[in-house]
């Protein structure tokens, strides 16, 4: 499997709005390897990219489950957690739930993460 790199920045609520601002102005270009998604802090990258959910993402990739009831039997987790989690993880880009055959099933969009951070102010 080719490596799919996400990458993440990490940047406070209001150096993110102060940056958005600034490209809604026209003040900040973005760049063209500029992270797509953000987290405020390490702790809360840390959070979403945990030991348990990167031990959930090599599930996915090595078995390929074909539904969350497929996946609830392989992790041991509840699919109510599953669910909550897989979400989660799709909206920071990291999987992508597609519906097929009246359910659905979970695909791993990165497996590789590259993280950018800096303490100096954006605007």
């Amino acid at each position: 499997m080719k490596a799919k790199i996400l990458r993440v920045g990490i940047m406070s609520k209001e150096e993110y709005k102060k940056r958005t601002i600034a490209i809604a102005k026209g003040e900040y270009t973005l760049k063209k390897n500029e992270p797509k998604v953000w987290f405020e802090s390490v702790k809360s990258m840390g959070q979403i990219l945990s030991f348990e959910n990167q031990e959930l993402l090599k599930l996915i990739i090595a078995n390929k489950p074909q539904s969350l009831t497929e996946l609830e039997q392989m992790s041991g987790r509840k699919k109510s957690n599953l669910s909550r989690t897989l979400k989660t993880l799709e909206r920071y880009g990291i999987v992508e739930l597609e519906k097929e055959n009246k359910g659905i099933v979970p695909k791993v969009k990165a497996t590789d993460f590259h993280v950018e951070f800096g303490i100096r102010s954006v605007a």
